[in-house]
């Protein structure tokens, strides 16, 4: 295993001026990641100097086996924090032979919203936090619980430390200093309310590059969790009963929020999203309604309602925002397995854009 840990560590750089680009795509299902690696004859910081490439779209449920050539192109650049030296990962969206985006391609519909001029012009930030659970991977059951049994209640748990507490740690903190090295402005990581389950936060990130990062930072833990052995899962209630569920809580604020007077900016912008309350939980994710229930810090699905420091809300405005009258709201609605593509444009679209 020594010999095989060497070849797989070999620094390029000693003998070629080559690179490997691993380029990284949404599959199907809008939750199953794919990848396969390239050959480049030189380093590239551009993704616009990337070569198109295609791949068989009938095998990830995004085109008919009689006409399955997929164009993939790419859109963001990362280190990579597996093979590292020059070598890249590349965020990439999916088009037909033909230049249309295919259906799945949330990517491209949200850069049409981002490069609305009214929205540039407000600079959107968003701040993603992504939760997650660790599973065992042959029973599929979370990271340090008794194989079908369960551990002692919520409470404990909660950016807890210890041998009884936290649960795969060693999985959190490889993945927190892999995104840095990858250059996703990854601000910090907690262990979650549920034992086994966690959270990273992504951002502030503006604009369409806050999907960017999120999904390479999920592609990132994957390739993790594939090495220690376990299984990550977006299920945004993988435990039924009196367990925490997983989320996306999206934190955001425009350029009008930020400056004197925001606070008013907000107020209105959260009586946009009232207003468009159920278009917004049937885009935020599969499985949500298991999720928004009333209870473990979330507001009934069918209900929105906003309050400052109320982690029982929709919507969460905080202490320092109200005090100093300016800076930004966060979105608790959005599951943990929700499209970031869609999520933040949806929001940028219906507080910016909206009536």
């Amino acid at each position: 295993m020594s010999q095989l840990s060497d070849l797989i560590n070999i620094n390029l750089s000693e003998t070629t001026s080559k690179i490997i680009a691993e380029y990284v795509w949404i599959g199907g299902s809008g939750m199953d990641l794919r990848s396969k690696a390239r050959t480049l004859s030189g380093p590239v910081s551009d993704p616009a100097k990337l070569p198109k490439w295609n791949y068989d779209g009938s095998s990830t449920g995004q085109a008919p086996g009689e006409d399955s050539e997929v164009i993939l192109y790419p859109q963001a650049i990362f280190k990579d924090p597996f093979r590292r030296g020059n070598n890249i990962l590349v965020m990439c969206d999916a088009y037909t032979p033909a230049g249309e985006p295919i259906p799945t391609n949330n990517r491209y519909k949200a850069a049409k919203v981002f490069s609305n001029p009214a929205v540039a012009a407000e600079e959107p930030w968003y701040g993603i936090e992504q939760e997650y659970t660790l599973l065992q991977k042959n029973v599929k059951w979370p990271l340090g619980w008794p194989s079908g049994g369960y551990p002692g209640p919520q409470g404990p748990y909660y950016c807890g430390i210890g041998a009884d507490k936290a649960y795969g740690r060693d999985i959190v903190d490889a993945h927190y200093k892999a995104c840095l090295y990858a250059g996703i402005n990854m601000s910090g990581i907690n262990g979650e309310v549920m034992p086994g389950q966690w959270e990273f936060q992504v951002g502030p990130a503006v604009g369409i590059s806050a999907g960017d990062e999120l999904w390479i930072a999920r592609y990132i833990l994957e390739r993790i969790t594939e090495i220690a052995g376990a299984v990550v899962t977006f299920d945004p209630k993988p435990i039924e009963g009196d367990w925490n569920g997983a989320g996306a809580h999206t934190n955001y604020s425009t350029k009008s929020m930020r400056e004197e007077g925001g606070y008013e900016i907000i107020k209105k912008a959260i009586e946009k999203l009232s207003l468009k309350h159920k278009e917004h939980i049937a885009a935020y994710g599969e499985g949500n309604e298991r999720r928004l229930t009333g209870k473990h810090e979330t507001a009934n699905i069918n209900t929105f309602k906003w309050g400052v420091a109320n982690r029982g809300a929709s919507v969460r405005v905080g202490r320092d925002t109200e005090k100093e009258g300016k800076g930004y709201f966060e979105d608790r609605r959005p599951a943990s397995n929700m499209d970031p593509y869609i999520v933040t444009s949806m929001i940028a679209e219906t507080t910016i854009l909206g009536k």
